[in-house]
């Protein structure tokens, strides 16, 4: 069964004047969590709440939808309807991101730049819609950043991502690394092959990533390896 026809049924389950929010109350109620649905939805579903936030939706934007999950032709139909549900619901996106915070991490709990968790790859999503366009928006970068914080992504992680994605934003090599400046060479040496490790398709949909959606970690790779070669330099000078 498709991860398109899970979402079908997913959203078919709802009742009558429920939004699309309620979905992932369904995802983490039930016995096994349907993570990579729960993944899937929250990246379109979010990635339409921030189009409304820049005051436009390009064609941009939505190809970088369907290269991010490889959509097929039978199934642009399905993903177009879970945007439109989004589009048009009344909830705001603080609750959708509630929702989905809720889903991937227990309450409470800080996440930084060195975590290993579905709720870094789904903003990582969003960044990538984000600059399908080529600009960053300021109206993206506040949506963005709420985001962050309701996922409880610290401040540190929030700049990590925005270096991999926006051109011309601050990045700090041992920031991509989740490691201190005083961090030897040896110790950034063992976080690099951590986070290439992690990077792995097998390891992402380990923990929640639909096999659709594993190219996210291509742009993640180039920017973890451009980091090792930055601090390997300066170590080196």
């Amino acid at each position: 069964m498709s991860i398109w026809t899970r979402i079908t049924e997913a959203i078919a389950a709802l009742a009558s004047g429920e939004g699309l929010a309620a979905v992932f109350d369904r995802l983490r109620g039930g016995a096994v969590p349907e993570r990579s649905v729960g993944f899937t939805i929250a990246v379109i579903a979010l990635g339409a709440k921030m189009a409304k936030a820049d005051g436009q939706v390009t064609k941009d934007e939505v190809a970088t939808f369907r290269r991010i999950f490889q959509i097929s032709q039978a199934e642009e139909a399905n993903a177009a309807h879970v945007y439109n549900l989004a589009r048009q619901d009344v909830a705001g996106f603080d609750s959708y991101a509630r929702k989905v915070a809720a889903l991937f991490n227990k309450p409470g709990l800080p996440l930084c730049a060195d975590d290993r968790n579905v709720l870094i790859d789904i903003l990582e999503g969003l960044f990538q819609i984000a600059m399908a366009d080529g600009e960053y928006h300021p109206a993206e970068d506040q949506f963005l950043r709420e985001v962050a914080q309701i996922f409880g992504l610290d401040d540190r992680c929030f700049r990590v991502l925005r270096g991999r994605f926006v051109d011309g934003a601050p990045r700090d090599p041992y920031d991509v690394l989740g490691i201190s400046q005083q961090a030897s060479l040896e110790d950034a040496r063992s976080a690099w092959r951590a986070a290439v490790k992690d990077s792995h398709p097998d390891v992402m949909i380990a923990r929640g990533v639909p096999a659709e959606a594993v190219q996210l970690a291509t742009r993640r790779l180039i920017a973890i390896n451009a980091a090792w070669d930055e601090i390997q330099a300066k170590v080196a000078a």
